[in-house]
């Protein structure tokens, strides 16, 4: 029988890899992907990269607080708060009568 189009000798040739699953990034790749972004927000967009790296570290735990969870995923979540509060607080402070950048 020849292979055609659509019809090959495989039936899932892209089942599984090592890194992803059909589902999206495993969870170690999404951990560290939220401690780049966590680190990455102390300098630039904290306000935007904070909440990712706390949606990416949530996501990592498995979407509970429950069971063993990686230290790279509890530290995205954590460093991902931290940068959140503290763009926060100096998007307050910037905000304050007299310390704004236009007056």
């Amino acid at each position: 029988m020849m292979a055609s189009f659509g019809h090959g000798t495989r039936r899932h040739p892209r089942s599984r890899g090592r890194t992803w699953s059909r589902t999206g990034p495993d969870r170690a790749t999404l951990g560290l992907v939220g401690v780049i972004c966590a680190v990455a927000g102390f300098f630039v967009l904290g306000i935007v990269l904070g909440p990712v790296a706390m949606v990416c570290g949530w996501l990592a735990m498995g979407r509970s607080w429950a069971g063993s969870r990686p230290a790279t995923a509890v530290a995205a979540l954590v460093l991902g708060a931290i940068d959140t509060l503290l763009a926060l607080l100096w998007l307050a402070g910037a905000a304050a009568p007299g310390n704004g950048m236009l007056f």
